[in-house]
């Protein structure tokens, strides 16, 4: 009796699995075939459901019976489907357009109640729907300008190649683009993206505690899945602005089989302004421009095989030359990526990704006058490979599992010099080679109706390799005092990061829940900035034996509701980061100082927190709708090689953080939007003391501690216009003798934006100069602000067949 009793308490769990069926499937959209992520698939009567994955699967299970299932996505006609569990099922779904999309305005493409009953804190997914009604700079839609309209989120002004997230740097956040990372996600010093949205299907930003199955930085995670291309029929997109066009190329290889995206976009301001330029001019020759081509192929091998292809290669190039000084320079800077995709279903319930990803950036200033030329270069290359396994246990548990590994090579950075024909001593390119491990592990479980976690655990390594040639230096003088020379592959440092993730969320009766989240992340590799501002001169380079990780600890709690029928959604989320292991370039040290020297002995290393509150409300549906945030955060850094070592507050410390985005639908063709931000102006360092020495005949400047001032607060307004040109014509029907309504081959819009529409002076940066005779009394010393944009209007055709 007993024996039989313990074997029916072990079989028993197989027992109750046994009963459960499998409804599985992918759904698309009805007029592309393109794959539609997070689709809502709800049975009712179990009051259990699921969401399709970043390639429209999903995976259902449920105790045999007959059942209502229903599929529903955000501008879409929902489907139901009864279906009888009896054995496993395959599914695949069409969804179809609503023809009433002014009743639901896409705002998100998720469940309209994700943002109670969901466990990730801080996540934020954004349709391209909705990223192109919002003002855009110079008409071009901007990925990365929306995100920083989010509470938590900001810019470091114009000018500014970076984003930050909730007090973490620009190098703390991953930015992924069909799961490959991009470096420099900016095109003109910032204010453009290198993403070109017509190219984009969905934005997913985490600035919470991410999941385990993402790693290698501490603040946020950018995610941006291209679109698949049209499967069903050729289709083209493009755009005419005032500084740049764009044209998208879609169609199937083989329908609903096969199909290819290829999409492109450069700025012609040098085009433009060349015949401006007198040929007296010292500047002729002078330009900027950027180009990006992103492209993408996909073929379905079966019901169980999927490949997806993606590419990215975008450069900008900016060159100078001064005739009388006989000086020119050129200023190259860009990303390359490629991502190969292997989706595989083992079965019904467990579902694999295998990825291979090449990663390439690279930026050179390169010049030279009266015969004398130099280069200066720097870049990253990363090889990655990775297998991602999702399992539907049941309805109750979401497992994820997988492994990551990631060969990075560095320059730092390299100075080549020449005059005619002989070459000076310089700084040869010195090449920094890691390997980057991760395994991980999470579960997403229900725990009952009210209590849901996701619990995950991620093992991350890096480990430095050779050939490296390490230099010792004197502390006193600076000379190399001695060497070290490691040889190919040889390990010079390992090492380990344990990454626990946690976060829950428990529901409450009036629609609303409460949520909490932590996390513990490793960072490998770094960024070192020698400017106020991030630009593309900052140098990449990873952990060595005198560069620890970065290690960052983030907690997070917050209050999610929604009202009025789900229409409004609002939350409050309040946030703690610890960082370590932070660094910063030494007082007087240069990248050009790495002559018979190693980057990391320029370096000085701190600590960090920060600390915030964010508020959020958005209306999500209507003819109006849009969002309120606000954010008050502190961001604090430590260095003892700096001010003594005394807390200083972080470059890109804002106090206060203000956005509202809004727009109206006022009829079915006409669309108007306007975005207001408003934030503490920047931390900065500034001269308290200049006077001129006559003894030592130069100007002496005593300096505040490190960003002990503020420039004047940042705001704008911008405004925009959008008309859509007449989608349909009316046309004699010959049998009835009637007028009909055709939909037009050919759709339009214009765009008219309006950046900054007050002519606010915003600040860039501070100038210093000097003027008059020391000798005579006449010294005067002044500051003068610099700002870049004054208002700026602008307009953009949009075309599409």
């Amino acid at each position: 009796m007993t024996k039989n009793l313990l074997c029916y308490i072990l079989f028993f769990p197989l027992f109750v699995v046994s009963q459960n069926h499998t409804l599985s499937g992918y759904v698309k959209d009805a007029k592309t075939g393109e794959a539609l992520i997070g689709v809502s698939i709800f049975v009712e009567k179990e009051s259990k459901g699921v969401s399709t994955n970043v390639y429209g699967y999903y995976s259902i299970s449920l105790n045999a019976g007959q059942y209502d299932v229903k599929y529903s996505y955000v501008g879409y006609s929902s489907v139901v489907k009864n279906v009888e569990f009896s054995e496993p099922i395959r599914l695949n779904i069409e969804l179809s357009e609503s023809q009433d999309i002014l009743d639901e305005v896409v705002v998100e493409a998720k469940q309209s109640d994700e943002n109670t009953k969901g466990t990730q804190m801080g996540k934020i997914d954004l349709s391209m729907d909705k990223i192109k009604t919002i003002p855009a700079f110079m008409g071009e839609v901007d990925v990365l300008k929306t995100i920083q309209f989010l509470p938590g989120v900001s810019s470091g002004g114009e000018g500014n190649t970076g984003f930050y997230v909730r007090g973490g740097g620009p190098d703390q956040n991953l930015i992924l683009l069909d799961e490959a990372t991009v470096y420099n996600a900016s095109h003109l010093f910032g204010f453009f993206s290198v993403f070109n949205a017509d190219a984009i299907k969905n934005v997913s930003l985490i600035k919470g505690g991410m999941p385990s199955n993402y790693g290698g930085r501490l603040s946020s995670v950018l995610d941006i899945s291209m679109k698949d291309g049209n499967y069903k029929s050729f289709q083209a997109d493009g755009g005419i602005g005032v500084i740049a066009s764009r044209l998208t190329l879609q169609g199937p290889i083989k329908e609903d089989t096969a199909s290819y995206i290829i999409s492109g976009r450069r700025t012609y301001i040098d085009v433009l302004a060349e015949p401006f330029i007198p040929e007296t001019s010292p500047s002729k020759g002078s330009g900027y421009y950027f180009f990006d081509l992103t492209a993408k192929l996909n073929w379905r091998l079966s019901d169980k095989d999927r490949l997806y292809l993606s590419s990215y290669f975008g450069r900008d190039i900016f060159s100078f030359k001064n005739q009388d000084l006989d000086f020119v320079f050129n200023v190259p800077w860009g990303n390359a990526t490629a991502s190969l995709r292997w989706n595989h279903l083992f079965s019904d319930k467990l579902f694999v990704n295998t990825t291979a990803v090449f990663t390439d950036y690279n930026f050179a200033f390169e010049g030279g006058s009266n015969g004398f030329n130099f280069r200066l270069a720097s870049g990253i290359r990363d090889l990655n490979l990775k297998q991602d396994y999702t399992y539907y246990h049941n309805s109750l548990h979401n497992i994820k599992f997988g492994w990551n590994y990631t060969f990075h090579r560095f320059v730092p950075s390299s100075l080549s010099a020449s005059s005619g024909d002989v070459e000076f001593t310089t700084i040869d390119e010195v090449k920094i080679f890691g390997n980057e491990y991760a395994v991980y592990f999470q579960d997403e479980w229900d725990v009952n109706e009210n209590l849901k976690i996701n619990i995950g655990f991620r093992l991350s390594a890096y480990q430095h390799i050779g050939p490296f040639t390490r230099y010792y230096k004197n502390p006193n003088s600076g000379a190399t005092d001695s060497t070290t020379n490691y040889s190919n592959f040889e390990s010079i440092k390992t090492y380990f990061g344990p990454e626990p993730r946690f976060s829950a969320r428990y529901l409450l009766p009036d629609n609303s829940s409460f949520k909490f989240g932590f996390a513990h992340n490793y960072q490998y590799i770094h960024l070192a900035s020698v400017s106020s501002v991030s630009l593309p001169t900052d140098l990449w380079f990873p952990s060595t034996e005198q560069v620890k990780p970065q290690v960052g600890t983030q907690y997070s709690i917050g209050y999610f509701r929604n009202f009025l029928k789900n229409n409004y959604e609002a939350s409050v989320e309040a946030y703690y980061k610890d960082l370590n292991n932070l660094i910063e370039y030494k007082e007087n040290s240069f990248p050009e100082d790495n002559l018979n020297n190693n980057v990391d002995n320029q370096l000085t290393f701190g600590n960090g927190y920060s600390y915030g509150a964010e508020f959020f409300i958005k209306k999500r549906t209507g003819d109006f709708n849009g969002w309120i945030g606000y954010t008050y955060s502190k961001t604090m850094r430590k260095f003892d090689a700096i001010d003594n070592g005394e807390w200083f507050p972080a470059k890109y410390d804002r106090r206060n953080d203000l956005s509202l985005v809004g727009q109206y639908q006022i009829s079915d063709r006409v669309n108007i939007g306007a975005v207001f931000v408003y934030a503490t102006g920047n931390a900065i360092s500034l001269p308290e003391r200049r006077w001129f020495s006559l003894e030592e005949n130069r100007i002496i400047t005593v300096w505040s501690k490190r960003n002990q001032y503020r420039l004047n607060p940042y705001h704008r307004l911008d405004i925009s216009l959008t008309i859509d040109a007449k989608a349909y014509k009316e046309k004699l029907n010959a049998e009835t003798n009637k007028m009909v309504k055709v939909k037009k081959k050919v759709t339009s819009s214009w765009n008219f934006s309006v950046y900054n529409a007050y002519n606010r002076a915003n600040p860039y940066f501070i100038f210093f100069d000097f003027s008059g005779d020391p000798l005579q009394g006449t010294a005067e010393f002044g500051a003068s602000q610099v700002s870049l944009f004054p208002i700026l209007p602008s307009v953009t055709w949009n075309f599409k067949f």
